[in-house]
C-alpha cells in the first residue's frame, strides 16, 4: 500500500478475514466487497499466518476465539515478525469484557469490534485503521529517504570526489582507529605512501583533464592491488596512502614493490593521447622502537617517501632501511629543510581536496 493510502482506491486494498465460522466469513466478505475492498479468507490461525507470509494484506479482521491457535496468538506472532510491514488488526469477538480487549491489545491488536457486528461501525473502523496505516507508511518512507540522504552525505564527506577513494580527513580517522586496534591486539600494521613522479609535467603538457584521468587510473590500480581489509585513499594532489592492517613491514615493502612495477608498466590513456609514469613509495610499519604514536607512523612513511624522491624516484624505501638511514645521516630530514617538491610536482593539482 502506498504512502498515500487514504486516497488509494478501495479496490486496491486487500482485507484478510480470519474466522472459523464460514457463515461469518461470507457475511463479512459480501459487505466488504460491496464497499469496494478486495478480500482474502482464512478459516484458522495456521492458514492466516501462511496467507500473511505469502502476501501481506493491508488490514486484518481477526476473530479472537478459534481452535488450535487463537486470534490473540495470531496477532502476537504477526506483530513480532519484523519482516512484515505494518498490518492493522481489528479483533472481532463476542466477548465484550475489558479483560479480553486488554489481552488482545497487548498482543498487538490495533482495534476491536464486538459481535454482532454493526456494519456502519465496522466501515468507520476499517477506514480509520487504513488512514493510520497510510500515516505509518508515509513516516517510514520519510525515514528511509532521510537515511539515504544521510548516507550520501556521509559518503561524500569521506570520499575524494575525483578518484572515489577515501579522502584525507577520512584516512586520518581510519589511521587512528586501525593503529589503536593493532596496538590493542598486538598485531602488525603498516602504512604506505605513494606519490606519482613528475606529475606536474602531465598537467603542463597534456592539460588538467588528462591529469585527472591519470589520477583516476592510478587510483584504480591501487584499489585492485589492495586487499579487501586495506584502506586506500588520496592524501593530497598526486599523493596516495594505503593502510595495511596485519601486514608486517617486510610484507608492506613487497606489496609496494609489486605496485611500483605495475605502475611503471602501465600505459595511462586519456582523450588525445597516452603516457607512462613511475611512482615513488615510502613504507613504515609497527611495531617498531621509533613508532609509539599514530603520527610517528605517518611521519616515518612520509620521510621514507621523501628519501625515495630525493634519491632518484621510481623506488620503494622503508623507513628503517640502510638507504634511508644513510641518507638521513647526511641530511636533515625534517620537513622544514626539505626541498619544495610541491613547487616541482604538486602545483598541478587537478581537483580541490
Amino acid at each position: 500500500m502506498s504512502a498515500l493510502a487514504s486516497s488509494r482506491p478501495e479496490s486496491l486494498t486487500t482485507i484478510l478475514i480470519v474466522d472459523d465460522n464460514q457463515d461469518n466469513i461470507e457475511v463479512l466478505k459480501v459487505r466488504l466487497e460491496s464497499w469496494g475492498y478486495r478480500t482474502q479468507t482464512a478459516y484458522n490461525g495456521h492458514d492466516a499466518l501462511k496467507s500473511v507470509e505469502r502476501i501481506a494484506p493491508d488490514l486484518m479482521l481477526l476473530d479472537v476465539m478459534m481452535p488450535e491457535i487463537s486470534g490473540i496468538e495470531v496477532a502476537r506472532l504477526i506483530k513480532s515478525n519484523k519482516a512484515l510491514p505494518f498490518i492493522p488488526i481489528i479483533m472481532q469477538t463476542a466477548l465484550d469484557s475489558t479483560e479480553s480487549k486488554v489481552e488482545g491489545l497487548e498482543a498487538g491488536a490495533d482495534d476491536y469490534i464486538t459481535k454482532p457486528i454493526d456494519f456502519a461501525e465496522l466501515k468507520a473502523r476499517v477506514r480509520s485503521m487504513l488512514r493510520i496505516k497510510a500515516l505509518q507508511e508515509a513516516l517510514e518512507e520519510r525515514e528511509k529517504e532521510l537515511l539515504e540522504v544521510n548516507e550520501r552525505l556521509r559518503h561524500m564527506s569521506q570520499t575524494d570526489g575525483l578518484t572515489g577513494l577515501d579522502n584525507r580527513r577520512h584516512l586520518n580517522d581510519r589511521i587512528e582507529e586501525m593503529f589503536a586496534h593493532a596496538k590493542r591486539l598486538k598485531e602488525p600494521f603498516s602504512l604506505v605512501m605513494c606519490d606519482l613522479d613528475k606529475f606536474k609535467s602531465v598537467n603542463d603538457t597534456y592539460g588538467h583533464q588528462a591529469g585527472d584521468e591519470v589520477l583516476k587510473q592510478l587510483a584504480a590500480i591501487l584499489r585492485e592491488e589492495a586487499r579487501e581489509i586495506d584502506r586506500v585513499g588520496r592524501y593530497g594532489g598526486e599523493e596516495f596512502m594505503l593502510l595495511l592492517p596485519g601486514a608486517k613491514l617486510a610484507d608492506a615493502l613487497t606489496f609496494a614493490e609489486r605496485v611500483r612495477k605495475r605502475i611503471e608498466g602501465h600505459t595511462f590513456t586519456f582523450a588525445g593521447g597516452t603516457l607512462t609514469r613511475t611512482a615513488s613509495f615510502g613504507v613504515a610499519g609497527w611495531p617498531h622502537d621509533r613508532i609509539v604514536e599514530c603520527d610517528d607512523l605517518v611521519r616515518s612513511a612520509d620521510d621514507a617517501l621523501y628519501v625515495a624522491k630525493e634519491t632518484g624516484r621510481n623506488k620503494v624505501v622503508g623507513f628503517d632501511s640502510d638507504e634511508f638511514t644513510a641518507h638521513k645521516a647526511g641530511h636533515d630530514g625534517s620537513a622544514a629543510s626539505r626541498p619544495d617538491f610541491g613547487a616541482e610536482e604538486n602545483s598541478g593539482l587537478t581537483a580541490a581536496h
